[in-house]
């Protein structure tokens, strides 16, 4: 008898997450590494969320909540998605899981049957793809690229859509591409969704607040109100309150889909860790004061690692409107040879040989469905990223 379900043949473990345990296995052996691949940010929680939790702790709130999330997080959730959205939701219409991976998942299983389809534009998250095929769903990839600035276009997505696809999953600010859609790029795409109206909308809008220069967020149901009631936004704590390891991640659309998706939760992990639930209540309901110097230490960040992987030989580095990523292209190293004999013929190999070679982590394109690429997280020190930049540059350098 076999002993692992044939479902676990379709899927792969994350990548993003390999290449982080891999430069820690290094570091631990004593190597001089700088990771480049975790997508979280370097700053400590805000103390009034600290104190929050702390205070819950001491309150003796922790015991088991509702499955999907505690009134009082679910009346912030609402609070927030009108003040920062113009969105009207009611709590019945809010779930809450642990990450916002967990949220997107409940809502794939909560939908999904064999042969339903499931639009990605890529690049993509790691995740969606998987997610989409262990829910039992076929990824429909709709491939962006450099020259529409990692965006997907209105004919693009057209031609994408079947009569089998259930869901678009869209992503602005991306991981791995930092590009933001403006609000006339984005009326395009709901203009093509208005003529297909069995396709529902999961908007992944985590890097809502970490947007830089004169970009401007938006998202799906408050550019067209008319897919409001065809849309999942999903939303978390994760990023703009740097809080990814206390897994609060939410989601508010149709109470018919947050009624099933509860169900999901409720068979398998349960209510989200409840200390952490108060915690988010305090990050939404707080002060948003840190926000903004987070950001400009972001951009200078941002400013910095383009500047100088723009200057290495064979890399082409756009300016991302968001999040903290870069995703350069790696088009002119292919087909050279690394100065330890490594013939580059993809970015894995590229991703490889600079991490041997130079002690630089980061992660290759083709994890997120569109070579020849790699993407940079600078979510760290400025001195970090300036030598692994500088790293960088060197080994495109000595390639021949």
């Amino acid at each position: 008898m076999e002993l692992l379900s044939a479902t676990l043949d379709r899927v792969k473990p994350s990548p993003t997450i390999a290449v982080s345990n891999k430069a820690a296995e290094l570091k631990a052996a004593g190597q001089d590494i700088i990771g480049l691949g975790a997508g979280e940010p370097d700053f400590d929680t805000p103390q009034n969320i600290k104190d929050a939790a702390i205070a819950a702790i001491n309150a003796g709130k922790t015991k088991y909540t509702a499955v999907d999330g505690i009134a009082e997080l679910k009346q912030a959730i609402c609070a927030k998605f009108k003040r920062d959205n113009d969105l009207d939701y009611k709590p019945s219409q809010v779930s809450v899981g642990t990450g916002g991976k967990q949220i997107l998942y409940n809502a794939l299983m909560a939908t999904l049957n064999e042969g339903d389809e499931v639009v990605i534009p890529a690049p993509y998250w790691v995740s969606y793809p998987d997610m989409v095929l262990l829910a039992g769903g076929t990824p429909v990839i709709a491939e962006a690229s450099l020259q529409t600035g990692f965006k997907l276009t209105a004919d693009q997505l057209e031609a994408a859509i079947t009569d089998k696809t259930k869901w678009l999953i869209f992503n602005s600010p991306s991981n791995p591409t930092g590009a933001g859609y403006t609000w006339d790029e984005l009326k395009a795409l709901t203009d093509v969704l208005m003529r297909h109206p069995h396709v529902m909308v999961m908007t992944d809008d985590m890097y809502e607040h970490l947007v830089y220069d004169d970009f401007r967020f938006c998202t799906p149901a408050q550019v067209e109100p008319q897919l409001y009631d065809r849309t999942l936004t999903v939303n978390g704590v994760s990023k703009a309150y740097a809080m990814t390891g206390w897994r609060i991640g939410y989601a508010a659309g149709p109470e018919k889909l947050i009624g099933a998706m509860r169900k999901v939760q409720s068979q398998s992990t349960s209510n989200p860790c409840s200390v952490s639930q108060w915690a988010a209540v305090e990050a939404l309901n707080g002060t948003q004061d840190f926000i903004a110097p987070n950001n400009e230490m972001f951009a200078r960040r941002r400013d910095l690692v383009v500047k100088m992987l723009n200057e290495a030989d064979g890399i082409r580095c756009p300016v991302p409107d968001g999040a903290f990523y870069v995703y350069p292209s790696i088009a002119g190293c292919i087909g050279k040879t690394s100065a330890a004999g490594v013939k580059i013929t993809d970015d894995e190999v590229f991703a490889t040989a600079l991490l041997e070679e130079t002690g630089v982590a980061v992660v290759f394109g083709a994890a997120f469905g569109l070579s020849p690429n790699f993407r940079v997280s600078y979510a760290t020190s400025d001195a970090a990223l300036t030598e692994a930049c500088t790293r960088i540059q060197t080994f495109c350098a000595g390639l021949t």
